[in-house]
């Protein structure tokens, strides 16, 4: 795709999700960024790959008004910024947080924010578990190709208040990962919701959007030490 093509396919996503021309701009942006920087931690270099698989993908949580209604936001395993930057520009009048324990990806998302002029982002160099700013103070945590959902449940738990959500990013549905995810999210005080199927682009196959509810305060003991939530999922068996 030429950078015309491009640019045509981020007016494309601004007309869909009923974006301004400053947040068009900003994803623009951010896209000749990671697409130029040898420095962006992402595999993709391609643009045409670029705007589908992190613009298009961050975006098409859009479709859920619980996203649209959100405020204050923590993007947890932010790698090179998505979904939380696209998501940030989007919504600005919310603020996002994009959490992640390496530096070397903060440093990237923080110079990625000057560039674009994002005001209402900021990066945060630490582990989910161990950021206790974030404890009971966050209306959504996203996570993109993070972990499982039972995982990113007990990830994001400790963080929301109750009435927040959980956004987990899914591909192809699995009956072990969903009645684990229920097991979890029964510990950890989250509703698991139905799983809704979106479209992010033409090429896009089985793709979901998962969101936990946070019906009840999260108990004493959460978050466990960091590590844990993999090494010994609650979910598990």
């Amino acid at each position: 795709m030429s950078v015309a093509g491009t640019s045509r396919g981020v007016a494309d996503l601004a007309t869909r999700y009923s974006l301004s021309s400053a947040s068009e701009a900003q994803l623009r942006s951010l896209l000749e960024y990671v697409a130029g920087s040898p420095q962006a931690p992402t595999t993709l270099r391609d643009p045409e790959a670029i705007l589908a698989d992190h613009l298009a993908d961050s975006l098409v949580a859009l479709e859920l008004p619980e996203v649209r209604r959100a405020h204050d936001i923590a993007d947890i395993g932010a790698g090179a910024g998505f979904p939380g930057l696209p998501l940030a520009m989007a919504l600005p009048a919310g603020s996002v947080t994009l959490i992640d324990s390496s530096s070397r990806k903060c440093a990237f998302i923080a110079s990625a924010i000057r560039l674009c002029g994002v005001e209402n982002a900021r990066a945060v160099h630490a582990r989910a578990e161990e950021w206790p700013d974030g404890l009971g103070a966050v209306d959504l945590v996203t996570a993109r190709a993070l972990a499982s959902p039972g995982v990113v449940a007990e990830y994001a738990a400790p963080l929301l208040r109750v009435g927040g959500l959980v956004l987990a990013w899914r591909g192809r549905l699995d009956p072990g990962d969903d009645e684990a995810a229920e097991r979890a999210a029964d510990v950890l005080g989250l509703e698991l919701q139905e799983p809704v199927q979106v479209h992010p682009y033409p090429a896009a196959r089985h793709r979901h959007l998962q969101l936990m509810l946070k019906v009840r305060e999260t108990p004493e003991g959460f978050p466990r030490r960091a590590g844990l939530a993999r090494k010994k999922p609650l979910g598990a068996g």
